[in-house]
């Protein structure tokens, strides 16, 4: 069992207020908060040994090379990738997203398909619509159900020998769907497709082994798993990631370069041009010490329970609806209130010091098709409690009150 409490304790920002109310942060969907522990290894990569990585021979820089390759290898143990160089540092989920996109323009070709599904984040979906206008590709939707999940029997028969590639999510950012992606994934590499699983949601619930799910590529964003924006990962097969040329040029990325000719580094630094966020990547790995160190099955297992307890008091309001109802779900609610807008509801909350997110969530094709402008949604981490949910329920309440 989790004591919350003393976890709470890592967690400053949970101690202060919001107009004049403690705060209770319930927009883990889109930022998860950031451990003591975490700060402090940031703190102490500016105070202690700050320089530029790989090319210099003075300490700093030798010890800050050592820091961030280190958190390389924990990215790289936290997810079972079988080598540290098939992890490439990003600057989130987005970028991973775009520099695999980017790469496929080359490998693609007019009449080839690429497959989506109708839960995806935009950043999941706009950078494949650009590759196909690039390319002459033909994207595909995997259709989705009123639960909130995935109608697989037609993702079966969108499938085909002109099917080279499929992205789904592994958790919808929008309705907590959790995607059944070991499925997906065999049924797409029987036709010889390859898969990028977007892992953004899911990584702060569950521990994926990319070996295992046998994927092709997985990305993710440190900023969901209690570590610092601007950071995040790209896993791809050795094989996969030799295929593809590199996404940006210049600096760190090269072997040798002259006015007639530049050949390439290999992995990893192929596709990782420029000075990186140095601290970024070596909070990443200390986000991940932490989170493992509570452990990912407590984790879920308690997440679950504020989850359930969670959907069992919004459902108790009336003309309150739930949008997202798969049987497998992570701790995310999306709902409206009869006909009051999301906004009106989500800024009355905040005068409240709830913060929830309102809106599309960047998901605009599932609020189409639940023919809504967007949801309130709240979604929990381990440290949330649910005392904090009954408060919410209240100020909830008194929110439809006045709008009412």
């Amino acid at each position: 069992m989790l004591d919350v409490q003393k976890i709470r304790k890592d967690f400053p920002i949970l101690n202060r207020t919001v107009n004049g109310k403690p705060l209770i942060y319930f927009d883990n969907a889109a930022t998860s908060q950031t451990p003591q522990q975490v700060i402090d290894v940031i703190v102490d990569y500016y105070s202690n040994y700050n320089a530029n990585i790989h090319r210099g021979v003075h300490s700093l820089s030798q010890e800050a090379t050592d820091a961030y390759e280190q958190a390389r290898i924990k990215i790289q143990k936290h997810f079972n990738a079988k080598h540290s160089y098939e992890i490439i540092y990003t600057a989130g989920t987005t970028h991973s997203i775009n520099l695999v996109a980017n790469g496929f323009s080359s490998l693609l070709k007019k009449g080839d398909e690429i497959i989506v599904s109708a839960l995806e984040h935009h950043s999941n979906i706009v950078p494949w619509q650009m590759l196909c206008e690039r390319t002459g590709a033909i994207l595909k939707v995997i259709p989705m159900n009123e639960n909130g999940e995935l109608i697989l029997s037609d993702y079966d028969a969108l499938l085909n020998e002109h099917t080279k590639l499929v992205f789904v999510n592994h958790i919808s950012n929008a309705l907590g769907t959790i995607n059944p992606i070991e499925s997906i994934i065999e049924k797409a590499h029987a036709v010889g497709a390859a898969v990028l699983i977007d892992g953004a949601q899911s990584c702060p619930h569950l521990k994926p082994d990319v070996q295992a799910l046998d994927v092709d590529f997985y990305v993710c964003s440190a900023h969901k798993i209690c570590g610092p924006t601007g950071v995040g990962m790209l896993y791809g097969k050795e094989e996969w990631l030799n295929k593809l040329p590199p996404y940006q040029g210049g600096g760190e990325m090269i072997a040798e370069v002259s006015f007639e000719k530049t050949t390439y580094a290999g992995l990893p630094h192929k596709f990782e041009a420029g000075t990186p966020n140095i601290c970024g990547g070596i909070a990443f790995g200390a986000a991940l010490d932490y989170m493992n160190n509570i452990g990912f099955e407590n984790i879920a297992k308690y997440e679950n329970e504020l989850l359930a307890y969670g959907t069992e008091q919004l459902l108790k309001i009336e003309g309150l609806k739930i949008y997202g109802t798969a049987k497998e779900k992570t701790s995310v609610i999306s709902f409206n209130v009869g006909t009051i807008h999301p906004y009106d509801i989500g800024t009355i909350l905040d005068k409240m010091g709830i913060a929830v997110r309102t809106g599309h969530h960047c998901a605009q094709p599932i609020m189409d098709f639940y023919k809504i402008p967007g949801t309130i949604r709240a979604s929990f981490m381990f440290y949330n409690t649910k005392e904090e949910i009954d408060t919410f329920i209240v100020a909830l309440k008194k929110a439809i009150m006045m709008l009412s």
